[in-house]
């Protein structure tokens, strides 16, 4: 995902008047903007970083779900509301099958020690913002039994 993207999203978002919509993908393009901003490259923003900016906005989001009150109705739909808008701009992460076969095929020499940290230690950098952590980690015990 670009920056220009989500800012020329935002701006139709604008026009259609719809508040929702313009709201969460300005949360997108703010975090977005400040990830750049921070890392010193504040016109060009690569896309791995605009990724995991919106990776870390859609677990933000998620974890706001988990921990509002059930009984917080309209927040909750707000919430859900802005998950969605994020889940379209988020990547596409692998599957816990897909990241079994990356593994077997790539560490196959480390996983043969059946050492779940320095497994864990070798992958994360390679997969990271490609797969989710949780997946990741429930694939390496599984080869690690």
């Amino acid at each position: 995902m670009t920056v220009e993207k989500l800012q020329k999203d935002m701006m139709e978002a604008m026009k259609a008047k719809d508040k929702a919509r313009k709201d969460s993908i300005a949360a997108l393009y703010s975090a977005a903007k400040k990830a750049g901003i921070d890392a010193g490259c504040r016109e060009d923003i690569p896309e791995d970083m605009v990724d995991a900016a919106i990776m870390k906005e859609l677990k933000s989001i998620k974890e706001q779900i988990e921990t509002c009150p059930k009984d917080r109705t309209e927040l909750l739909e707000e919430y859900n509301a802005r998950l969605k808008v994020f889940e379209e701009y988020a990547p596409k992460l692998m599957s816990a099958e897909e990241v079994e076969a990356f593994l077997k095929d790539k560490f196959a020499s480390v996983i043969e020690s059946k050492n779940k940290g320095m497994i864990m230690k070798e992958v994360m950098p390679v997969l990271k913002g490609k797969a989710d952590g949780k997946v990741i980690n429930e694939v390496v015990a599984s080869l690690c039994k």
